[in-house]
């Protein structure tokens, strides 16, 4: 495969003690933008499958880029000179195509986040200066989110179509040669690898969402370090469960298939066991992404058999628990596979492979370590800095964790401060505490924002969240453990849960009588029940939701949970 010389933002040849584990190779000569490297693929197979979903649909390559031809054709009568587009449509073979069809007509697609409230996208409108949204009647009334600006239905769009746009495409996407299409398509009049090719809104779930701006360089690099570490096969087939508003969703079940030729299979609810083991068998999927979460769904509602074309198993957002790592290799027969990575990290950083990797100076190590998320991807540097000073750490020393490659994102939208605040010399700083072990595998240990300072003291939530789960049996889902403000000791911690499986106190005894610090100890009056612990669309606890629900109760002063009409306060730091 031809290449072009590499740009100076990939780090691969950053040598010193923060260097890459090994160095990117240039990134091929036909990925000169996100279309430009679609239309490629489509012209070397246009008959090979490319997308499907649980519907039945199916296109091939040269079906799916006809079908976004003429959907832009039809959107670009509609729309303004807004350089944003909003959609908000699940992961389906339409709402693959309308994000295709909006980059090939030179437009950024914003997919906005319809399990958020209605002022999340509200305001995700607003700063992008979007006017219209593609979207669909049953999106509308699932959600009851109604965005601003004009709404394009993608049940009206076949009778907008026309014979002459039928004709048009055909004869663009069969009869053009490449080097022509940009005097017929506009997203390839500016091939700019620089230039902003989405804005994925953060979730928001510790603090206010933020628009991350990721160029097509940044996608198309994280495609091309994926495929470098994880070596897809020729006829792997992906299955694509997360929204496209998610960056994995939209970077790794979009594009990264795409431009490499695979088969992807969209499903649009990662909770839907049984859909997701008959789509797993019916198309003989090879890889599947979720978090840990969604996997004991699959545990409860899938048969083994279905998942025995599987080879990658990834699963990420949160800690895999040694033993729901033991259930899935028991029931599913697949070894799942940790990996790391964030929005603004376009996003993977780091990822475990199921099979032998070359470490510098030739030594080789199985490439899957449990216990850590991987070796960083190639031409993903890595260092610690300490939490307080910001100073850089030597080399396999716990501390906050920068990242510094080709995937960092191009900053905040319209927020410069807050974009210096976390990118200083190209290292971005992921909040994330953790290491780096002597053979280059990543281990994440806390997040920074996961932290109370109770009496001077820093006090990690997840310790105390994984000490109650360890009393309780619980999982992750039915707990969270977050700090309020406190006169007296500055934040006292709260555990907000829905399902203990005994009462508060005997939890809070338990934990004054283990190991944990009497500080770190939450008092029983700082146990509050809720009917569900809120949830994202992505498999995570939804802090921010779960901190509005413990600062309601605050505010409310109710001293009416079950913990505190028949138990004293005892002790901790409440």
């Amino acid at each position: 495969m031809s290449t072009v010389v590499a740009n100076a933002q990939e780090v691969g040849r950053d040598s010193g003690p923060f260097a890459p584990r090994c160095p990117l190779p240039p990134l091929p000569a036909a990925w000169r933008s996100l279309p430009r490297a679609l239309v490629h693929e489509v012209r070397a197979h246009p008959w090979r499958v490319a997308i499907s979903d649980s519907t039945g649909a199916t296109l091939t390559y040269g079906q799916t880029f006809l079908r976004a031809l003429v959907l832009g054709r039809v959107l670009a009568r509609t729309w303004s000179e807004a350089a944003h587009l909003g959609l908000m449509v699940p992961p389906t073979v339409p709402a693959a195509v309308a994000n295709l069809a909006v980059s090939l007509w030179g437009k950024v697609p914003v997919n906005l986040n319809y399990s958020a409230s209605q002022a999340v996208v509200d305001s995700s409108v607003d700063q992008c200066g979007i006017t219209h949204v593609v979207t669909s009647a049953k999106v509308l009334d699932k959600f009851k989110i109604v965005p601003k600006g004009q709404l394009i239905l993608l049940e009206e769009i076949p009778q907008q179509v026309r014979l002459t746009d039928k004709l048009w495409a055909a004869a663009v996407a069969k009869l053009v040669p490449i080097g022509a299409l940009g005097g017929f398509v506009p997203g390839l009049r500016d091939d700019r690898l620089d230039a902003e090719a989405t804005v994925i809104f953060t979730s928001g779930s510790t603090g206010d969402p933020k628009g991350v701006v990721l160029s097509h360089r940044n996608i198309l690099s994280n495609a091309y370090q994926i495929e470098q570490q994880v070596h897809l096969k020729p006829d792997d087939v992906l299955l694509g469960i997360l929204p496209f508003f998610h960056s994995f969703g939209f970077t790794v079940t979009i594009w990264t298939a795409l431009v490499l030729g695979k088969k992807v299979v969209y499903h649009f609810n990662p909770l839907d066991a049984r859909t997701i083991g008959k789509l797993c068998a019916e198309h003989k999927a090879t890889l599947l992404v979720g978090t840990p979460s969604f996997t004991r769904y699959y545990l409860k509602g899938c048969e083994p058999g279905q998942f025995r074309t599987l080879t990658h198993l990834i699963l990420g957002a949160e800690k895999l628990k040694p033993e729901l790592a033991r259930d899935i290799q028991q029931r599913l027969g697949i070894q799942p596979l940790e990996g790391y990575g964030c929005t603004e990290l376009s996003p993977v950083v780091a990822v475990n492979v199921p099979q032998e990797v070359e470490l510098p100076g030739g030594r080789k190590v199985y490439g899957n370590r449990p216990g850590t998320v991987g070796l960083p991807l190639p031409g993903t540097a890595i260092k610690t800095m300490d939490p307080e000073t910001g100073a850089d750490l030597p080399p396999g020393a716990e501390g906050v964790l920068a990242v510094k490659g080709p995937q960092v994102m191009v900053g905040y939208l319209n927020r410069p401060e807050a974009t210096a605040q976390v990118i200083r010399d190209g290292w971005y700083n992921t909040g994330d505490l953790g290491m780096v072990d002597a053979d280059g595998f990543l281990r994440i240990t806390d997040r920074m924002s996961r932290f109370s300072k109770i009496a001077g003291e820093m006090v990690p939530h997840l310790s105390v969240e994984a000490a109650i789960l360890e009393i309780t049996g619980v999982d992750e889902q039915h707990v969270a453990v977050l700090g309020l403000p406190d006169p007296k000791h500055g934040e006292r911690l709260v555990v907000v849960y829905s399902d203990l499986g005994m009462a508060p106190a005997q939890v809070q005894h338990r934990l004054a009588s283990g190991p944990l610090p009497k500080l770190w100890v939450p008092a029983v009056k700082d146990f509050l029940h809720v009917a569900a612990i809120p949830i994202t669309a992505t498999g995570k606890v939804d802090l921010r939701r779960v901190r509005e629900l413990a600062l309601d109760h605050q505010r409310a002063g109710s001293e009416s949970t079950p913990a505190e009409e028949s138990h004293d306060a005892g002790s901790g730091a409440g």
